[in-house]
């Protein structure tokens, strides 16, 4: 097969020349990090990944290296393997506080170990022990993943870099989390794990780097290959990146396919146990619970099904309410800010009269160019000029403050008789993710959410977890020249989608209940992939209902196909087991076992659990004498802070850490073993932007932030929340409001608006588990439309009855996760356990 390869943009791209501000080593050699190489066997819609990561010591005493790496966010890791020595470890997938001492143990007995642990969807920790001097020793991490198809096109991204994340709220006044450069705040409990040290430009002996991918189009129609931002080579299929290229932004290859509607039918292969060991004894985490999901059987195979969106009626669409928040953040600088204001524009531009919108622009500070009072104002085209006037002026300065702009924009979409949107651009680099997700996901799944990531190492995990829960889309925009096609994508989207009200019927297949990822809506030139669990034999259909535009209804049924693999189970439990995360993170803390017991019985690695790899020979008495924090490049396109002056690298004892990084709020370089930073007033968040993640935090202790003690520091798990609903307590008291307000109206009017308030409550009955009372007056509330004989008058009724039971006064809740008040910054987030 020969297929040519064209670039996104206009000639090619030469790699950086090795210039630059200086150059770092330790005083015993270079950095450990040798080498990544990523074999990626892409089949159709899937891919399936091996990443080699090679430490090398070049010390004289036992070293430990931490590496702080990403990997995509919707990829489910499935394996891991330690190499050193001729000997070869199989790592072990274990819930994340028994892998951390097992690991902890291992290092302080002299033994060889690695240990790899996921901090976000897409950023990961891996530590190798016990190098002795001069050895080599490779870890592989094997993962598979799905790739996202529209428009006639499948895109395969693979990040290479971890960007700096801006760090907002209170220090925490105990020990660091993890090795990296910001300190542990009230908002951000783990900063410390997600924000590695960072290279000066034009460090001259970057990290070796190797990718291959190689393209099967499993007979579907490959015309075409689009490679950006990288000089690759293409033969035959093969795609390789050539030599000289440097960590430093995410690999984007477009294959463009004709996909179809299919469904097709994976029965499992061996089930995957963590194996036990002379040290642990037997499996713990599966037993009794190694066929529940959720409380259900999990099945005997995985369906894959796509679904083609139809044809486009000439149905009016309905009048829009749209907040569109701009992220002018000092990391937005340079071709960013210029890409974000022309989407921000252009989705202006394409409002309508009908339309009502409102513009925010944000960074530690909001700004509406409409005026402060006006909330929503009806799209005129002397509106939509003054908000694009606005956009134009806009520059990047100070950090990324992401929850208020969003709090306000979702206090502004609160008409339920008008289609709500609200629109996010950003490059998504925050490191409280779950604090936004906590304090907002209750009422972003009442709320359509669609994310424009623009970076070249963007926080893709975050925007694709916003806009699932406000069931839209995310785009991701790399360069200036993709972004005319992005805002093709997204101009669509936030138009009325073509199909809603998307349900499964199964005909001869028993799908599990409760297995069944997300159905959301079809958009033109969007196919739906939907992945479930089904029981016994692999034969069988599935219908697909919804509503068309017009109102009309629409299905499409599929006879199920047999296939062989196990990529679909590995993205089916990947997709499970962040549902479940997202949902912890908005309160549900009882479901820790639940994803522990889905993550062993799948053998797909979450925040809960972790792979570790021990090697039973002992190799270095006492454990390692040095430790290393690899640094990362800057991401490409980012500009460098200003530096006070140069300072050399100094030689440092066999004992003390290496960490080198760009810091400090006047941007001065400090290397391992220089003066403690955190002088008093130092920033929390962009010094180098105006506040963000190069700042040391005003009174940081030195050691936790240079090096990682050998013991175990994570903190225990905050203890359940008893009632789930009281994270939607106040949605549900202003739903019971808007309800008392609405009995004037007709019969008719009554109908439609309980159905409205029906689908509202349906998406936060979701959101908190699935609570029975909500869920079954959701259900009848939704239903009432469709059916003549529904007694109006009595759900109403009813309607005010249980939501005056299930939203008490609301005074309560929505406060969790708020420093105001607080004597002092604590500490309770769940992968801080010991």
């Amino acid at each position: 097969m020969t297929v040519q390869i064209t670039s996104l943009k206009p000639g090619e791209y030469a790699p950086a020349p090795d210039a630059g501000l200086g150059t770092l080593s330790t005083g015993k050699g270079n950095l450990p990090l040798e080498s990544v190489e990523v074999e990626a066997n892409i089949t159709a819609l899937t891919c399936g990944v091996e990443v080699t990561q090679g430490f090398r010591n070049p010390h004289d005493v036992p070293l430990e290296a931490t590496y702080i790496f990403p990997l995509p966010d919707r990829a489910a890791v499935t394996a891991f393997r330690m190499e050193a020595d001729d000997r070869v470890v199989e790592g072990v997938l274990k819930e994340r506080g028994q892998a951390r001492q097992d690991y902890d143990r291992a290092i302080a007995r002299g033994q060889r170990a690695a240990i790899a642990e996921e901090e976000r969807p897409d950023v990961f920790t891996m530590r190798v022990g016990n190098i002795v001097p001069g050895e080599r020793v490779t870890v592989r991490l094997t993962l598979s993943q799905p790739l996202p198809y529209e428009d006639g096109a499948a895109t395969f991204r693979f990040p290479l870099v971890v960007a700096p994340r801006y760090i907002p709220g209170t220090p925490l006044d105990d020990l660091a989390a993890g090795d990296g450069v910001s300190a542990d705040t009230d908002a951000v409990p783990d900063a410390s794990r997600i924000t590695p040290p960072v290279l000066l430009p034009g460090f001259p002996n970057p990290v070796r780097l190797a990718l291959t991918a190689r393209v099967d189009p499993a007979g579907l129609d490959l015309t075409e290959m689009r490679s950006s931002l990288h000089v690759v080579s293409q033969e035959d299929g093969v795609v390789r990146l050539l030599p000289g290229e440097r960590l430093d932004r995410d690999f984007v290859l477009r294959l463009a396919f004709d996909a179809s509607s299919a469904l097709t039918l994976v029965p499992d292969g061996e089930t995957r146990r963590p194996a036990p060991t002379a040290e642990t004894g037997a499996d713990t985490g599966a037993d009794g619970v190694d066929a529940e999901i959720d409380g259900e059987a999990d099945g005997d195979g995985t369906f894959v099904l796509t679904v083609l969106p139809p044809a486009r009626t000439d149905a009016r669409r309905g009048p829009r309410d749209v907040a569109l928040l701009l992220d002018r953040s000092g990391s937005m600088t340079g071709w960013k800010m210029v890409a974000a204001r022309r989407a921000a524009a252009r989705i202006v531009d394409t409002l309508s009269s009908a339309d009502r919108f409102a513009v925010l622009s944000f960074d530690s500070v909001v700004e509406r160019p409409l005026g402060v009072d006006a909330g929503l104002v009806p799209a005129t085209d002397r509106n939509r000029y003054r908000a694009v006037e606005h956009l134009a002026r806009l520059e990047a300065r100070g950090g990324t403050e992401m929850l208020q702009p969003m709090e306000e924009a979702l206090g502004l979409l609160e008409d339920p008789g008008r289609e709500r949107v609200l629109v996010l651009v950003t490059d998504g680099q925050v490191g409280n993710e779950d604090q936004i997700l906590e304090r907002l996901g209750s009422r972003l799944a009442a709320v359509r959410v669609h994310t424009v990531g623009i970076d070249r190492a963007v926080n893709a995990g975050f925007l694709g977890r916003l806009a699932g829960l406000g069931a839209g889309r995310c785009e991701l925009v790399e360069s200036e020249d993709r972004l005319d096609e992005a805002m093709e994508h997204i101009h669509r989207r936030i138009g009325s989608p073509l199909v809603t009200g998307l349900s499964l019927k199964a005909e001869g297949l028993e799908v599990v209940a409760g297995s069944v990822t997300h159905l959301g809506s079809l958009y033109s030139g969007v196919p739906l992939t939907v992945y479930g669990r089904y029981r016994g034999a692999s034969r069988g259909a599935l219908t697909v209902h919804g509503l068309r535009e017009d109102g009309g209804p629409w299905e499409q049924r599929l006879e199920g196909r047999p296939a062989e693999g196990d990529a679909p189970r590995a993205i089916w439990a990947r997709a499970h087991l962040r549902r479940l995360e997202d949902r912890y993170a908005v309160g549900e803390h009882a479901l820790e076992h639940d994803i522990v017991a889905a993550s062993l019985r799948h053998g797909v690695l979450c925040r809960f659990t972790a792979f570790v790899a021990v090697d039973t020979r002992v190799v270095a008495e006492g454990g390692p004498r040095h430790r290393v924090v690899q640094p990362v490049e800057l991401p490409s396109g980012w500009e460098a802070p200003g530096f006070a002056a140069p300072i050399a690298a100094a030689p440092m004892a066999a004992s003390a850490p290496a960490v080198f990084s760009v810091m400090g709020g006047e941007g001065t370089l400090m290397a391992g073993g220089g003066p403690a930073p955190g002088a008093a007033g130092a920033p929390v968040g962009d010094a180098a932007f105006g506040g963000g993640p190069f700042a040391v935090p005003s009174g940081a202790p030195r050691g936790p932030m240079f090096a990682r003690p050998s013991s175990p520091r994570m903190a225990p798990p905050a203890p359940p929340v008893p009632h789930s609903l009281d994270i939607v307590r106040p949605q549900l008291a202003a739903e019971l409001a808007r309800l008392r307000e609405q009995e004037a109206l007709a019969a008719p009017e009554r109908r439609r608006y309980l159905a409205d308030l029906g689908s509202r409550l349906a998406a936060l009955a979701a959101y908190v588990g699935g609570e029975n009372e909500l869920s079954a007056l959701a259900r009848d509330l939704s239903a009432c439309e469709g059916d003549p004989a529904a007694d109006v008058d009595a759900l109403w009724r009813r309607a005010v009855e249980r939501l005056t039971a299930l939203s008490g006064d609301g005074t309560s809740a929505g406060t969790t996760g708020s420093a105001a008040g607080r004597p002092r910054a604590q500490r309770a987030s769940f992968w801080k356990r010991s």
